[in-house]
């Protein structure tokens, strides 16, 4: 039995920080990865993804490119090369990581499989053979999540892609169906699209990205129809059965009636499952939740002393700047004896469809249903300066403020940068700026944040 005074199972966006950042403070650290390092972020998410839709977006301005008056003519995509550009990123990024860990001093960068064997100790089945037993006086779980394929009859009689195995593809699809109506099917969907696919989205829900106001949706819809998706929402699919050629046939009900769809590809986008079940959680006394995720507290402690989970396997919100602060907020209670929690956080997040949405605080549908008096300022990106200028229109901007302090509490940028846009009023929220602040500072022309002046003018 080899002992440790930190082991972290899992080395994605909150593990390669923690392990290096323990090991820096003298702890002997053990770090165990099954696959490879930098978690769903590098490997399967946004690293490879992004790369991706930065390709399709070329593709879809050299589409455009006579709008501007620079006609491009007789454009292809070289899939195979965009391919490469994708992986070329991803090793890039990977590799660099890993090789931090590995000259990290104090640490110990170990593949394997990971199982308790109690609630200290662990049995690691290393991938290149061996086996190890370790003790670790406390115990981190970063081991993240992986993409779930819905129960439907036949899905499993048939070749289903999800978000990991869509970034093998060679060759980009002819009629790519996508199950699912959030944000990572409105992603790849698109993506795909300007790539050159049909696309056809089912979405089980009435609306795109449900979570978010009708009107941001709705534009987000007439978004995708226009650059040529077919988007069904209220869609029930009841049967998967294989296709002519290869393909797939889908048996949908639609609007009361049934409709059979056929497509090259199935891609499901319906969620994600927490790796939990490979880790003999029972010799711990962990008991998860029905999903699989793991119960933590707001300095992400689980009920059994000395045993934390950070990241997405903690139920999320699952993004990779979450899992980064949850980091934050272990290291420095644990080093620096500070008492951060999660209680509170301002979580933003940006959905990469072009054009993006940044989102942050609470959408105008949460305000009134917790009861807040609230103030809405909207503005089409059609009144932006900038956009005009750079012929991105499309989308708009919305801000929900609180009508008796005038702080902001959440905005909706759908527009060009609209991650950017949104993290200036993220950044009001943080400092607790009342809204005036931003309607009256002064900002460089021509900007998209420049627009805020207006935006803010609009409350009455």
């Amino acid at each position: 039995m080899e002992h440790y005074d930190a082991i972290i199972i899992g080395a994605g966006q909150a593990g390669v920080p923690l392990a290096r950042k323990l090991a820096g403070a003298g702890w002997k650290t053990a770090l165990i990865e099954k696959r490879w390092v930098g978690g769903t972020c590098i490997n399967d998410g946004c690293t490879p993804t992004k790369t991706l839709i930065a390709s399709a977006r070329m593709a879809y301005l050299a589409s455009r490119s006579a709008d501007w008056g620079v006609p491009v003519e007789g454009y292809r995509v070289d899939m195979p090369a965009v391919k490469r550009r994708k992986d070329g990123m991803v090793n890039d990024f990977r590799n660099g990581s890993q090789k931090r860990l590995e000259n990290t001093p104090g640490l110990d960068l170990l593949f394997g499989n990971a199982a308790f064997s109690g609630p200290n100790t662990l049995t690691v089945h290393l991938n290149d053979g061996g086996r190890r037993e370790l003790h670790g006086g406390k115990i981190f779980i970063n081991t993240g999540t992986a993409p779930r394929i819905p129960d439907i009859p036949g899905i499993g009689d048939v070749p289903c892609l999800t978000s990991t195995t869509l970034l093998d593809l060679e060759g980009v699809p002819g009629h790519l169906v996508v199950l699912g109506g959030g944000y990572v099917a409105a992603e790849l969907g698109q993506l795909y699209r300007r790539l050159g696919s049909r696309v056809t989205m089912l979405a089980r829900g009435e609306a795109l990205l449900a979570r978010e106001d009708e009107d941001v949706s709705a534009a987000l819809r007439t978004i995708l129809e226009e650059e040529g998706l077919a988007v069904h929402t209220g869609a029930e699919v009841r049967r998967v059965e294989a296709g002519a050629g290869g393909g797939v046939k889908l048996h949908v009900q639609l609007g009361g009636e049934m409709r059979e769809i056929a497509g090259t590809h199935l891609l499901a986008a319906t969620g994600r499952t927490p790796l939990t079940a490979g880790l003999n959680l029972p010799a711990t006394g962990l008991i998860p939740g029905p999903e699989g995720y793991l119960s933590v507290n707001e300095r992400l402690e689980t009920e059994v002393p000395g045993i934390y989970a950070l990241g997405d396997v903690n139920g999320g919100p699952a993004f990779t700047h979450v899992a980064y602060h949850d980091y934050v907020i272990v290291a420095k209670n644990l080093l620096e004896g500070a008492s951060l929690s999660t209680t509170g956080r301002l979580v933003p997040y940006c959905v990469y469809t072009d054009p993006q949405l940044g989102r942050v605080g609470l959408s105008e549908r949460e305000a009134r249903a917790r009861g807040c008096r609230v103030k809405i300022a909207k503005m089409p990106m059609t009144h932006v300066a900038r956009a005009l200028e750079t012929g991105e229109t499309r989308g708009f901007m919305k801000a929900v403020v609180d009508a008796d302090s005038h702080l902001i509490l959440g905005a909706a940028v759908l527009g060009a940068d609209g991650g950017e846009i949104m993290s200036v009023l993220q950044v009001a929220m943080l400092g607790g700026l009342p809204y005036q602040t931003l309607q009256f500072g002064v900002f460089a022309h021509p900007t998209f944040a420049e627009s805020l002046n207006n935006l803010f003018a609009g409350i009455k």
